[in-house]
C-alpha cells in the first residue's frame, strides 16, 4: 500500500550553495498525489514543481527541479532520497526559498523525522516501475545502467585520485530499509580544491565542515574524519536512490553507476522512459511490496551516530 506521513514536519537551515535560511514543511498528501514542491516565498506565478524525472533541469553540482513558469528548487536528492528510503510515496513540500536545506548534509535528519512522526498506510496499491530491458547512458568514463531484477539493487563504483578516497565499490539490495540502515547518515563530500574552486564562483557559500566532508589527498579534513570507511561510495548511492525515485514511482531493477552523477542518472530515466519495450508500469502485490525499500522500516534501524 502506498504511505504518507501522520503530521507534517518542519525543516530549518541553510542552502548548500546559497548559503540562504531556508524554511520548509513536509506534509502529509492523498493518495496517488506523489511528491510535489510548492514555493512559499513571493515568485510569482505557479509556484508548484513535480518531483518527476521530466522536471529535471541540467545542473552540474545537484538535482534541480522546475516549472513552465521557470521556478525552481534545488539539491532535492537527500530529501528525495529520505522519502523513498523511508517509502513514503505521497507528500507536499512547502519551501520559501530555493534550495532545500543541507542539515548535515546526509539523509539521516529527513529519516529521523520521519519516522518520529510515523506512516500512515493508505489503502490504494503502490505501482512501481519495472524494467525489462537493460538501457545504459555514458559519458566519457561515466556509465549509468538499469538492467532487470525483481527488486532494486544499486551497485556502484567511484575512483577518486584523493588517496583518502581512492577507488571504492558497494553493492546493494535496496529491500527492508537497507537504505535506512546502510546509507541514510553518508554525507556529501568534496575535494579542498573544488571547494576552493566552487567558493569563488559563488557556489558553496553554506557549506561547512558540519555538513560535507572535505578531504585533501590523503587527509580528511572535517573533524571526526568518516563515519564509514567507504562514506563516499555510499553517498553516491544515496544520491543515486534520491535521483531513482524521480521515476515516479519504486523501481524494480538493478542500477549500476561508474562514475556518475545527477546528471547522467537523469538521462539514463529519460532513455529509459523513452523505449516504452524497456519498462512497464505494475501494482505491487502486498507480498511483494515487503522488498520495497522502506518496507518495515523504523527508527532503531538509523545508525546510532547519524
Amino acid at each position: 500500500m502506498q504511505n504518507t506521513i501522520k503530521s507534517s514536519v518542519v525543516f530549518t537551515g541553510v542552502g548548500l550553495h546559497s548559503g540562504a535560511p531556508v524554511r520548509m514543511v513536509v506534509s502529509p498528501a492523498s493518495a496517488d498525489y506523489g511528491i510535489w514542491f510548492k514555493r512559499t516565498d513571493d515568485v510569482g506565478g505557479d509556484r508548484m514543481i513535480a518531483a518527476r524525472w521530466d522536471a529535471v533541469i541540467p545542473s552540474r553540482l545537484c538535482t534541480l527541479v522546475g516549472n513552465s513558469a521557470g521556478v525552481t528548487v534545488s539539491t532535492i536528492e537527500h530529501l528525495m532520497a529520505a522519502l523513498a528510503g523511508c517509502g513514503i510515496h505521497n507528500a507536499l513540500i512547502e519551501i520559501d526559498g530555493p534550495e532545500v536545506p543541507i542539515l548535515d548534509g546526509s539523509a539521516a535528519p529527513f529519516v529521523r523525522a520521519f519516522l518520529a512522526k510515523g506512516l500512515r498506510a493508505q489503502n490504494v496499491p503502490v505501482r512501481a516501475i519495472r524494467v525489462l530491458k537493460p538501457v545504459e547512458v555514458r559519458e566519457g568514463e561515466a556509465v549509468a545502467r538499469l538492467e532487470p531484477s525483481d527488486v532494486l539493487e544499486i551497485d556502484f563504483e567511484i575512483d577518486f585520485t584523493d588517496r583518502a578516497i581512492g577507488r571504492q565499490e558497494k553493492s546493494l539490495n535496496m529491500a527492508n530499509g537497507a537504505f535506512v540502515r546502510e546509507l541514510a547518515d553518508s554525507r556529501t563530500f568534496c575535494r579542498q580544491a573544488d571547494v576552493d574552486a566552487m567558493l569563488a564562483n559563488g557556489l558553496a557559500l553554506g557549506g561547512t565542515f558540519e555538513n560535507a566532508v572535505v578531504v585533501d589527498d590523503d587527509r580528511v579534513l572535517s573533524p571526526g574524519g568518516f563515519r564509514h570507511r567507504d562514506e563516499p561510495v555510499r553517498h553516491k548511492m544515496l544520491d543515486a536512490l534520491g535521483d531513482l525515485s524521480l521515476a515516479g514511482g519504486p523501481i524494480l531493477g538493478r542500477y549500476t553507476g561508474i562514475r556518475a552523477g545527477h546528471a547522467l542518472t537523469n538521462r539514463l530515466l529519460r532513455a529509459l522512459f523513452a523505449r516504452p519495450d524497456a519498462w512497464e508500469m505494475i501494482e505491487i502485490e502486498p507480498k511483494a511490496g515487503r522488498k520495497l525499500p522502506g518496507a518495515g522500516v523504523v527508527a532503531s534501524d538509523l545508525p546510532v551516530f547519524a
